[in-house]
């Protein structure tokens, strides 16, 4: 990367997803390795917790209401986006990402 880029960290939470990520504060938010900003906040939202919140309704509703109206079989064969984000059903694991991570087993 270049020098002046800033990595954001959103996976922090979970231990970070680039080598160099380390966890960092509101009050201590960002670090340089090789000229690169990083940013490395667990809970980014928190402190606008009440936009946040809007936000994130305004992301997902559309999903609820299609599996509301539609059924969740018809809403994630009319929509990839969706099914994507199936990681367990059935009591078994559809997500191959989500069964490596838990070293478990992974039904398609």
């Amino acid at each position: 990367m270049k020098r002046g880029s800033v990595l954001v960290d959103i996976a922090i939470d979970q231990g970070g997803c680039f080598v160099t990520s380390r966890a960092t504060t509101h009050a201590d938010p960002v670090y340089v390795i090789d000229g690169i900003i990083h940013y490395c906040v667990a809970n980014m939202p928190g402190p606008v917790a009440r936009t946040s919140t809007f936000a994130l309704n305004n992301a997902t509703l559309p999903f609820v209401v299609r599996l509301a109206n539609q059924g969740a079989a018809a809403a994630m064969a009319a929509d990839p986006h969706l099914a994507e984000g199936l990681n367990v059903s059935g009591g078994e694991i559809r997500h191959a990402a989500v069964a490596d991570a838990l070293n478990l087993r992974y039904k398609a």
